[in-house]
């Protein structure tokens, strides 16, 4: 499966875990996994909210396409 986002190794990056991404989104910690391992995609909405939580630009959460 490709890799789409980013979103386990910005957590690792700024010290936090999947299960406090969860509880700060309301999200069901299995849902956050599986982002984590890129089984599923967050929605926009999601993406720009978790961005804002860990304080990172958007664009940090996603896989440069390009490289």
């Amino acid at each position: 499966m490709e890799k789409i986002n980013r979103i386990k190794a910005v957590l690792a990056e700024t010290g936090h875990t999947g299960k406090w991404l969860a509880s700060q989104l309301g999200k069901d910690p299995t849902t956050v996994s599986k982002w984590c391992i890129n089984k599923i995609q967050p929605d926009l909405q999601v993406l720009s909210t978790t961005a804002s939580l860990l304080d990172v630009n958007i664009r940090d959460l996603l896989v440069d396409s390009k490289k």
